[in-house]
């Protein structure tokens, strides 16, 4: 028994020590690794949620540059914050930051809580960003645990419970807060995901140059492959949407998605969904109305766009619709009834939308 837990305390040294040493050799050079300010870091936790430092990095530079502070994030309009955020998806986390900032500003004077505990309280930033946040800005000991650390964990320590699983959280974050030095709690949380990131890869870890590699559980008994384990509970639903590129020279008409959906705050356009692709020969309240006020439908069957989301598979076709100076008027009515809005082609491109609208605009209608 007293050599088991002797061997257990030599190997969570081991593993501890040589992270610490691993990092400074192998760290990649980030700018919010340069600071302690907790907007910065938590502005960096946010936008890098779901989304690799590749992608996330020009975001964050410009969400840094247009908004140096919290209090200058908390005074943004809304609209401007989702446009900023545009093409990086789960605009949820979008809506969250500007709240988030409007909370720390308004509620702690523009100051972020100093403990994991009160920063949990704040609108979007869960375990992992409170730990980072209070690990990273004011070295307080408490184990950040994102996708890296429960790769690396579940390998080196043979870990096969799922760890999309309340237990395997529980379990995950118990042994990582185990692990952590008191004095080098941030520098330890960084080099555990930075060593996720660059060495203990999901696929095709080169592990025999891995410095863990002779400790590590998985590597010795061949399992590097099948840790960590997730059991996969996602339910994917399928989605055909037809939008109407309703426009002339100067107009269009949009749509701005409301609360209960995909894309919530962002702009789009008219649109029908249907359980499987939109026949043109199908009548459609929409569609009759149109042709009603003497706007033709350009179907264009062909040109299908597919987005791809974690929850769901969205297949979009497009059918524009010119209308005509004569028309705009009752086109206008039209709108009111509906909650859409007439505007300005170049009032559009300033307003934040989906991915799969730029793709279409940008193909040309």
């Amino acid at each position: 028994m007293l050599s088991t837990i002797k061997s257990s305390i030599l190997k969570n040294s081991y593993f501890t020590e040589t992270l610490l040493s691993w990092y400074p050799k192998h760290k990649r050079d980030l700018p919010w690794r340069n600071t302690h300010d907790p907007y910065i870091i938590w502005l960096s936790e946010i936008i890098l949620q779901q989304t690799r430092v590749a992608q996330g990095l020009p975001y964050f530079l410009a969400f840094a540059e247009q908004y140096p502070t919290v209090q200058d994030l908390a005074a943004a309009p809304s609209d401007e914050v989702l446009r900023l955020w545009q093409g990086l998806g789960y605009y949820s986390r979008a809506r969250n930051l500007h709240f988030c900032a409007q909370e720390v500003t308004e509620k702690y004077g523009g100051t972020f809580p100093k403990n994991y505990r009160e920063l949990l309280t704040l609108k979007g930033v869960g375990s992992y960003t409170a730990a980072a946040i209070a690990s990273f800005a004011y070295g307080e000991a408490v184990a950040v645990v994102d996708g890296n650390v429960f790769r690396v964990l579940a390998r080196y320590f043979g870990i096969d419970t799922d760890i999309a699983s309340p237990a395997g959280k529980k379990t995950f974050e118990k042994l990582a807060n185990s692990l952590i030095p008191e004095t080098q709690a941030g520098t330890f949380n960084q080099a555990i995901m930075e060593f996720g990131s660059l060495q203990c890869t999901p696929k095709n870890p080169d592990c025999k140059s891995c410095p863990l590699a002779v400790g590590c559980e998985a590597f010795r008994q061949g399992r590097v492959g099948e840790l960590p384990v997730k059991i996969n509970k996602v339910k994917v639903k399928v989605r055909h949407l037809l939008y109407l590129y309703i426009y002339n020279q100067e107009k269009l008409v949009v749509n701005k998605r409301i609360s209960g959906d995909i894309w919530e705050g962002l702009y789009d356009f008219p649109v029908i969904e249907t359980a499987e692709i939109f026949d043109p020969g199908e009548k459609h309240a929409l569609l009759e109305e149109l042709r009603e006020m003497g706007i033709q439908v350009h179907w264009q069957p062909e040109r299908q766009f597919k987005h791809l989301l974690t929850h769901q598979r969205i297949f979009a076709n497009f059918a524009a619709l010119r209308f005509s100076e004569a028309s705009k008027n009752v086109l206008q009515d039209w709108c009111s009834k509906r909650d859409y809005q007439l505007i300005e082609k170049d009032a559009f491109e300033a307003l934040p939308k989906p991915k799969l609208i730029l793709k279409y605009l940008e193909e040309g209608d």
